[in-house]
């Protein structure tokens, strides 16, 4: 594994989001100096918080899975999420509505999703499912140690014993027709190829390897930390700081100051002047961010693809729904045709799916007495396939999405908002993210593992970058992977 070459003894890290985070708490365990620098007043990056009328709105990611993960990075600096987190298990991880009126709690326990598919489906999908489960648990096994936990120089890195198995698998072929062997309820195939979005790709499309987050979804367990998902990066910093490094929030970084011949950056430059001289530098904005202050952007054969983005809507209401669980999915009728709107014709979905979050039926003290927040979240084309005129269509998108959750049982809801946001394409963009997508590049074939965005940075010998557009990927679990192996990328670790 390459390595950041000389001498590495005070790396700075740009940006306090997970990725961000996790590279100071392994930079700080192995003994580098390190200093945050994060231009928000909070560390969470996209995993942030907003304080509405007493609403504790959770601005990022609303789904925590690999919990282990968070652990290993807690634990470089000798701390752990037991000692500093009220991580609550969800049973059910999700529960999955369909425009047939039917229902499905989706159960991590094994036993437990199989009487609910039998239930649901008959004894015939009981059996694919246990089956399903044994397959996405081997992939897993697989992907961790050599596709996902891996630092890749070239694509040389993936010849060895795991790619064959993973051939042997078929993670090579595609994502919708692999689940189509376990489970025949079109309904079933649904709970475990959703999960493509988060990759930006139709499952259809999409590589059976990315299956591996349905594992992470549906067997590794959903979890909810008390004090709502921000509470993940204030413990992360908190024991960050605790074993030294330094965090300066409000510092708003714009370049970067490089040593004669231009290889290495030998200080990182803020917007009220200051200069931060720097053995190391770890970059974790969006791509576009990154490459600005690098001053050049990677050649690549063809563009970089993004993700479809992510009309949300928070609100807070005075009343709630039995029905909904933390996380509920409302599916519409149509599943091949939503996909191919969002990253074929680049139009909002005719027949949306919908992700509906609950938090305080976990953690009511995230709202006032009395109130309730949920979190709907529409997926939509990103700016470059879609549309783009967001000032406009934002709060006739609102009522829209509105009035689809009260056709889909929600009787009501439109009435019991008293407070809300949105927050549409237009405000992804705003915040610097490419394309204004939160999801940033897509998973396709060739932005995948070692034709992912490197995180070794061509012509800067000292910098490295993390975060969910380069390796591994999108999604929490990922992207704290990315932060450790940006860090052991300086330090010479393992990874």
């Amino acid at each position: 594994m390459r390595t950041v070459p000389g001498p590495t003894d005070h790396v700075v890290v740009v940006g306090a989001g997970l990725a961000g985070l996790s590279a100071a708490l392994h930079l700080t365990g192995a003994g580098r100096r390190v200093t945050v620098l994060e231009r928000a007043a909070l560390p969470g990056g996209r995993a942030g918080r907003e304080d509405l009328d007493g609403h504790l709105l959770d601005t990022g990611p609303t789904v925590l899975t690999m919990p282990d993960l968070l652990d290993e990075a807690l634990s470089a600096v000798g701390r752990s999420s037991a000692e500093m987190l009220d991580l609550v298990p969800l049973h059910p991880a999700y529960r999955a509505r369909f425009a047939d009126g039917s229902s499905l709690d989706v159960h991590t326990d094994g036993p437990a999703m199989e009487a609910e598919v039998e239930r649901f489906a008959g004894a015939r999908e009981a059996v694919g499912y246990r089956r399903l489960r044994r397959w996405l648990t081997e992939l897993y096994r697989v992907q961790m140690r050599s596709f996902i936990d891996a630092n890749f120089d070239s694509p040389l890195s993936l010849l060895g014993p795991d790619l064959a198995r993973l051939a042997a698998l078929g993670g090579f072929g595609r994502l919708a027709p692999r689940i189509g062997r376990f489970l025949h309820d079109e309904r079933l195939q649904r709970v475990f190829s959703f999960q493509a979005l988060y990759a930006g790709v139709p499952p259809q499309r999409a590589l059976a390897a990315y299956a591996v987050i349905a594992y992470m979804d549906t067997v590794a367990g959903v979890y909810f930390p008390r004090g709502g998902m921000h509470a993940v990066p204030r413990a992360m910093a908190e024991a960050a700081a605790g074993a030294g490094a330094e965090f300066r929030y409000g510092a708003e970084v714009t370049g970067l100051e490089r040593g004669p011949g231009g290889s290495r950056v030998t200080a990182v430059l803020t917007a009220d002047g200051e200069r931060i001289p720097c053995d190391a530098v770890v970059l974790t904005p969006d791509l576009p961010g990154v490459h600005a202050l690098l001053g050049r952007t990677p050649r690549r054969p063809v563009p970089l693809r993004w993700s479809p983005s992510a009309f949300v809507l928070h609100a807070g209401t005075d009343r709630t729904w039995p029905d909904l669980a933390h996380h509920t999915i409302s599916f519409g009728r149509e599943w091949d045709r939503t996909f191919h709107e969002l990253t074929r014709d680049g139009a909002l979905m005719s027949d949306p799916s919908l992700l509906i979050t609950r938090p305080t039926a976990t953690d009511p003290s995230l709202a006032p007495d009395g109130r309730h927040l949920h979190y709907v979240l529409a997926p939509c084309p990103n700016l470059e396939t879609g549309p783009r005129d967001w000032e406009e269509l934002a709060p006739r998108y609102r009522d829209e999405v509105v009035t689809e959750l009260e056709k889909r049982g929600l009787e009501g809801f439109g009435d019991a908002v008293r407070v809300e946001r949105t927050v549409s394409p237009a405000d992804w963009a705003a915040q610097g993210h490419a394309a204004g997508t939160p999801f940033s590049a897509a998973h396709t074939f060739a932005q995948t593992g070692p034709f992912r965005s490197r995180n070794l940075v061509h012509g800067t010998e000292n910098a490295v970058i993390a975060g969910c557009g380069t390796v591994p990927g999108v999604g929490v679990p990922t992207v704290l992977v990315s932060g450790k192996l940006a860090a052991a990328r300086i330090t010479g670790g393992s990874r």
